[in-house]
């Protein structure tokens, strides 16, 4: 009766040892080994980088939406009063931003006028969108206040107005330079509205991290616009930041509470839900695709142990007959399987994690060798391509990886384990 072995003992490592460094007349092994350990690696290198960028990407696209734009934003519909007159806003602003202010959980509530221009220099032109708003509430927008790449002083924004990067460099001013804000519906006249047009000093240049912010966006002190648009003892909408946005769906009854009944909020969720809604679909997407190539790699493991058990045959058939259980062989060569999806697993961690922490100057270096920026943030809104690394994505990505080259490494080492060894013996 063969004698029972200590599961893994040293004895199965040796000999799986032996077995994975394979002699030259036995190189076909070898090579099927060195394709698994490169495919593994690759494939866990892939899905590690592109979990870590996809975490990039949608942590810079709320950042970015939240650094410049309110959490909530509440606004009403135009509402005709007792006299008959048309009104559109809110005309106890002051009073209605303090009382949503108070609201728990809410850290800032800004009256705002907003509003279509047309910017020019004398010679450029561009379209812009206002935003009325004091000085107090303009410098409590991290996306705007602190710009990395501003230029002017942001505290001489009441004698001026702050334009976004994008529009500066479509105008070519900076701060210093004049600017003409044209509105289309500007002073109504007995013979219908007239164009409003004022010149106005560049104060303030920033660069809110978002490319349809920097290419749209206008400040202007909150007096000034609402006399520009006609506005006076009115504030178009109250912006509102809180706390936690990733929970702002546990405040909107509270501040809607306190905004009153005729008004109505929309929040950043509304505005970006179909965007992030697609990124988690793609997100998932990507990962079972990723998956499958994993899958794939891991297979290759397969043929190399199904040529690695038919050329071991004979010392298999005479470890067998020496009293090496079913159990020692079947181990042995799941040893040798599981060696090389650890060791692929492991390059492909250390390659992704080097890749998505360096991948600014890997990016630098893409776009050199392609002569022009492959990055369009006219199309993706971000400047860069961000990659952040999550713990759980790298563990994810090891289990996936491990467990399929484990799972993978048993049917081939089943088979060596059941090899009958007067069969394995009989021409031998």
């Amino acid at each position: 009766m063969a004698a029972r072995t200590k599961p893994f003992s040293a004895f199965e490592w040796m000999i799986a040892w032996r077995y994975l460094r394979a002699k030259r007349a036995e190189g076909g092994v070898s090579v099927m080994t060195w394709i698994s350990l490169i495919g593994i690696t690759l494939a866990v290198f892939a899905l590690i980088v592109t979990l870590a960028v996809r975490a990039g990407f949608r942590e810079e696209f709320v950042d970015t939406i939240l650094g410049a734009n309110p959490h909530v934003t509440v606004y009403t519909t135009p509402r005709i009063d007792a006299q008959g007159q048309r009104i559109e806003g809110f005309a106890d602003y002051d009073a209605l931003a303090a009382r949503i202010a108070a609201v728990p959980g809410v850290t800032s509530a800004a009256p705002m006028i907003k509003g279509q221009v047309m910017v020019t220099d004398g010679e450029a032109t561009t379209g812009a969108e206002v935003f009325g708003i004091s000085l107090r509430d303009l410098k409590a927008i991290p996306g705007v206040a602190q710009s990395p790449e501003a230029v002017g002083n942001i505290e001489d924004f009441d004698t001026g107005i702050a334009l976004g990067l994008g529009i500066a460099r479509d105008l070519g001013v900076t701060a210093g330079d004049r600017v003409r804000v044209i509105s289309p519906t500007g002073v109504k006249t007995a013979m219908g509205p007239v164009a409003r047009q004022n010149a106005y000093p560049v104060v303030y240049v920033f660069s809110a991290g978002r490319w349809d912010i920097d290419k749209t966006r206008l400040y202007m002190p909150f007096a000034e616009a609402q006399s520009f648009f006609n506005r006076e003892g009115f504030a178009d909408e109250i912006h509102v930041d809180v706390v936690e946005p990733e929970k702002i769906d546990e405040l909107t009854l509270a501040i809607l509470a306190a905004a009153g009944p005729d008004a109505l909020i929309w929040t950043w969720k509304d505005s970006a839900g179909s965007f992030l809604r697609a990124l988690d679909i793609e997100d998932n997407v990507m990962f079972v695709i990723l998956s499958i190539l994993v899958l794939i790699a891991s297979l290759n493991i397969v043929s190399g142990l199904i040529m690695l058990v038919k050329n071991k045959g004979r010392d298999i058939g005479i470890l067998r007959t020496m009293g090496l259980t079913e159990g020692s062989v079947l181990r042995i060569f799941f040893i040798c399987g599981a060696f090389t999806g650890v060791i692929g697993t492991a390059c492909g961690v250390a390659l992704g994690m080097l890749f998505a922490l360096n991948i600014d100057q890997i990016m630098s270096l893409v776009n050199w060798l392609n002569g022009s920026p492959v990055w369009d943030p006219s199309i993706r809104n971000i400047y860069l391509l961000p990659a952040k690394l999550q713990g759980q994505d790298v563990a994810s990505a090891v289990a996936l990886s491990l467990g399929l080259a484990f799972v993978v490494t048993i049917f081939p080492a089943r088979r060596a384990a059941r090899m009958n060894p007067v069969e394995a013996l009989r021409y031998e």
